[in-house]
């Protein structure tokens, strides 16, 4: 069927077993087609089709609440409720968010870009529809990998407890973005091959019904075989000891399995939860096969051979990254990585193929593995942890509490520094420096290109003065001449790139090429810029900063992050403190609100961080007297 007819999920209501499955085929098709050229999170949502299809079959969203973790599996819902139309701008400029989106429709009931955070959401869903006291289901679909994070365990003991009518699909399709790891990894792989306890549970109950009842001896007794089959068919039985029923496993792609299952949890009283096997990239080979996670959220893609096409170009920033890490590591015993479930986002998988005792993936669990590099750190060892910018804000009390408040040598790198494009306002990494600088032996460095990252990474290596913290964007650097000898750079000693007697600009990352462009065009006009290649953020460069203040001429600050908080705020705090009443000082930066999915670029126009504008903002700074002077 032509899915764009789609308008709302009722339509799919009364569809007979062999119409879902027909459908199951159209979506698939719809969506391999369509992410071929758009990119996304394909391997996910093939994985979900009959699981989505049968959600919406046997519930009435919006009414019933369906909260997906992470939300990257939520391409088949949006198509269910109606927006199969808005495809072909699937996470492109100003069109379809590849996260569920509250303001997109009504059928996305909660936002979500990080994991581990659906069971906490639905558990509030279903306390508050418990004190309004009306009458509907709350239905939150987590993955095997989204479990282990600490905040998801927290959820599962709390809803345990409170024993809160609930439903909680586990899919389990055995890998999140990378490979999973972890005991609670081992126990689903455990309970994928105990059968279905819950129909011998119930067999046995309708047994000990028929036979003649002598007292309530042979009750106990009847409870302690029912305990007895539980342990035995359900090695650990993890889920019921935290007070939920466990239906399961089902099989994810069998409809009628699904169907009886999830029939079965909408009438049972308290916390159920449903233990659905799925196959990620489920009816493409190619995202079917994967083993390295490539087909869970990738670019634009050849349909017959499964190719990603890829635009050659010089290495990505995580690569220089690894590599370099790998090559101090072989120097350095004392250098061991960290990930969470990110090694191959970090690039931190190649570390791992040569020093696979020094690696180590936590799962995803940024809060843990900021503490674990603490406590290596208070042992000698100097460790890395490899995060994006956005994930490492999960730990940040951790960052407060446990490594600078006892000024550990931990060294953070931080990938995905500054805006990253497609996945949104979720994923963009522009709040780490406000975060970072405020807190006491922090430091932060920012390199201009691909060359200098190589250095800060071997400087912050060498650094053993407390946490240390390397920012740098998504992408690829800009094909420079690498050095071949690592060497160390001055923290806290700015570079001056170009010398001017009209105005300064303060800049770093990705920004300076954005400078340099606007420097081009106001030198047409007369107009001659400083331009500094602020590459700390912490500690200023205050030698400098006074000596530009002594010329008194005009000063912007420039930045691909969060304005409120961050380094242009921070020049503006050394100045006021220093006595520098007098100076025109002005701050470009991401404004005071989050910003959605597009290219890079468009954002950047959206917000006003483009060569013209700055061009713009120094002629308005510049007095009249000195252009063309």
């Amino acid at each position: 069927m032509k899915l764009e007819n789609i308008k709302d999920p009722s339509l799919i209501k009364g569809y007979s077993k062999a119409q879902l499955e027909e459908l199951a085929q159209d979506i698939r098709h719809f969506l391999i087609e369509k992410l071929s050229v758009t990119g996304g999170h394909l391997g996910p949502n093939l994985g979900v089709v009959e699981l989505t299809l049968v959600l919406h079959h046997l519930f009435e969203s919006p009414k019933d609440k369906f909260i997906w973790d992470v939300g990257h599996q939520a391409y088949v819902h949006k198509i269910l409720t109606g927006r199969a139309d808005q495809f072909d701008k699937l996470r492109q400029y100003q069109g379809l968010c590849g996260f569920p989106k509250r303001n997109e429709s009504e059928h996305d009931v909660w936002e979500t870009g990080h994991s581990s955070t659906s069971l906490s959401a639905a558990m509030g869903m279903a306390t508050a529809r418990d004190l309004k006291g009306e009458d509907n289901s709350v239905v939150a679909i987590i993955g095997d990998g989204a479990l282990t994070g600490g905040m998801a365990l927290e959820a599962l003991n709390h809803i345990g407890h409170e024993q809160k009518d609930l439903i909680v699909v586990l899919n389990d399709n055995e890998m999140s973005i990378a490979p999973n790891v972890g005991a609670l990894h081992n126990v689903l792989g455990k309970l994928r091959t105990a059968g279905k306890y819950h129909k011998a549970k119930e067999e046995l109950e309708m047994l000990i019904k028929k036979i003649p009842a002598f007292g309530g001896k042979l009750a106990a007794t009847a409870e302690r075989v029912k305990d007895s089959l539980k342990y035995l068919l359900v090695s650990g039985v993890f889920f019921e000891e935290m007070g939920f029923t466990y239906l399961g496993p089902v099989d994810g792609h069998d409809l009628d399995d699904l169907m009886e299952n999830m029939k079965y949890a909408k009438k049972t009283k308290g916390p159920v939860l449903i233990h659905v096997l799925t196959k990620k990239g489920k009816g493409y080979e190619p995202a079917e096969n994967d083993a390295l996670g490539t087909w869970h959220g990738l670019g634009p893609y050849k349909i017959e051979s499964g190719e990603v096409v890829k635009k050659p170009g010089p290495p990505s920033y995580s690569g220089v990254f690894a590599e370099t890490l790998k090559k101090i590591a072989r120097e350095d015993e004392r250098v061991v990585a960290i990930t969470a479930a990110m090694p191959g986002g970090t690039k931190l998988d190649v570390f791992a193929k040569e020093f696979p005792e020094r690696m180590f993936d936590v799962g995803i669990a940024e809060q843990h593995a900021t503490t674990m590099a603490g406590g290596l750190a208070t042992q000698g060892l100097k460790p890395v942890f490899a995060v994006y910018s956005t994930f490492l804000q999960r730990g940040y009390d951790q960052i407060v509490h446990d490594i600078c408040r006892q000024n550990l040598n931990v060294l953070f790198a931080i990938d995905r520094a500054g805006l990253v494009g497609a996945d949104g306002e979720t994923h963009q990494g522009v709040f780490d420096i406000a975060y970072l600088r405020h807190l006491p032996n922090m430091t932060i460095l920012m390199p201009k290109d691909e060359n200098e990252l190589q250095h800060m990474i071997y400087t912050a290596v060498q650094y053993n003065d407390g946490p240390i913290a390397v920012r740098y964007p998504r992408g690829n650097g800009y094909g420079i001449k690498m050095d071949q000898q690592l060497k160390t750079v001055e923290i806290g000693k700015w570079e001056v790139l170009k010398e001017g007697k009209d105005a300064c600009i303060l800049s770093f990352g990705t920004m300076l090429p954005v400078a340099e462009e606007a420097i081009h065009y106001l030198e047409s006009q007369g107009i001659h810029v400083t331009l500094v290649n602020a590459n700390s953020a912490k500690p200023l460069d205050e030698k400098l900063l006074s000596q530009i203040a002594e010329q008194n001429i005009p000063i912007l600050t420039l930045e691909e992050a969060a304005l409120q908080g961050g380094f242009g705020s921070a020049v503006l705090e050394f100045y006021n403190e220093a006595g520098y009443r007098d100076l025109t000082i002005k701050r470009m930066g991401i404004p005071d609100y989050f910003i959605e999915h597009g290219s890079v670029s468009q954002l950047l126009e959206e917000i006003g961080l483009t060569a013209n504008q700055v061009s713009e903002q120094i002629i308005a700074m510049v007095p009249r007297q000195r252009q063309r002077a």
